[in-house]
């Protein structure tokens, strides 16, 4: 019998945009598998959305607030039917980049320091010696993302905006500088090792999803050791974290440091974008892109 999932895309975060292309994807590549697909749009009334599709999966395809964040996950959770990506705990937890370093550090990952600042503060005064990087706690895509180089004379005035909608926690971060590097695990499997050479000043929302905005090399040429650390960390935070399906973990690779790979933070819901990460690794380690998508609808289960 031909199951129905429902693919949820869109949403109400600033990442709405990145959703849609993500979600578009997925649910096509869900019918070339032969699935009976819906695509919901959530709204507040997503129970009921839900209740209406009546099905037997559902594939969260959602990015950022409310979306990754543990709260879709707990309506999903009482819904009680399958879906993909982690719970609500995981969740919530790597959408929290402060707190979520206290964590995968206990677990031996070296992360950049960083502090809790309101918004209008961390606006006035510099509230670290700069270079350092000033983005939102929990938001994901780069958006809203400032590098803040050393001689700076003032803050970003951005985040004093009345129009800002990213949150009032912005998280206050060492800039490490080096070689941008990511790594995405699928189940219990980190898939490779990619550095991101951005065409942009910094791999930004533009680098990410306009086309041509970075080179993804893959694999990275780094010393085997470094990638071999590198996976071996990303699936330490895979499993430490409590995900489950496909995650993405990025890093900086200071080559001049004694210690120079960095774990930056990890990402529940990587994009799924002709651009994105991990589908690239997928495909470079021998998954191509349906593929990939079948097995995280076929992966699903409630609770995560």
């Amino acid at each position: 019998m031909t199951k129905r999932i429902a693919v949820l895309l869109g949403g109400m975060s600033a990442e709405r945009p990145v959703s849609l292309v993500s979600g578009k994807a997925c649910a096509d590549a869900l019918r070339r598998k032969g699935w009976d697909v819906v695509e919901i749009d959530p709204t507040r009334e997503l129970a009921k959305q839900l209740a209406d599709a009546k099905p037997d999966v559902v594939f969260n395809a959602l990015h950022g607030e409310w979306g990754e964040d543990g709260k879709v996950q707990g309506i999903l959770e009482h819904y009680g039917k399958p879906y993909t990506h982690s719970g609500v705990l995981a969740s919530a937890l790597a959408m929290d980049k402060q707190r979520a370093k206290a964590v995968l550090e206990v677990f031996g990952a070296k992360c950049p320091e960083g502090k809790l600042v309101d918004r209008y503060k961390a606006a006035k005064d510099h509230a670290m010696e700069p270079p350092y990087v000033a983005k939102p706690n929990a938001q994901g895509s780069s958006v809203g993302v400032f590098i803040v180089l050393e001689g700076t004379n003032r803050p970003p005035a951005e985040l004093a905006d009345p129009r800002w909608e990213l949150g009032s926690e912005i998280l206050i971060e060492k800039f490490i500088p080096g070689r941008e590097l990511t790594v995405a695990v699928l189940g219990d499997k980190a898939l490779a090792v990619t550095e991101i050479i951005p065409k942009t000043r910094f791999y930004d929302y533009e680098a990410k999803y306009a086309a041509g905005g970075s080179v993804h090399e893959i694999p990275a040429r780094i010393p085997k050791a470094i990638e071999d650390e590198a996976k071996r960390l990303a699936l330490i935070a895979h499993q430490a974290m409590g995900c489950r399906g496909l995650t993405r973990s990025d890093f900086r690779y200071d080559e001049s440091a004694s210690e120079p790979l960095w774990l930056l933070e990890i990402n529940t819901q990587p994009g799924m974008t002709p651009t994105s990460l991990a589908p690239e690794q997928a495909a470079w380690s021998g998954i191509e892109f349906d593929d990939l998508v079948q097995w995280m609808a076929e992966d699903a289960s409630c609770p995560r």
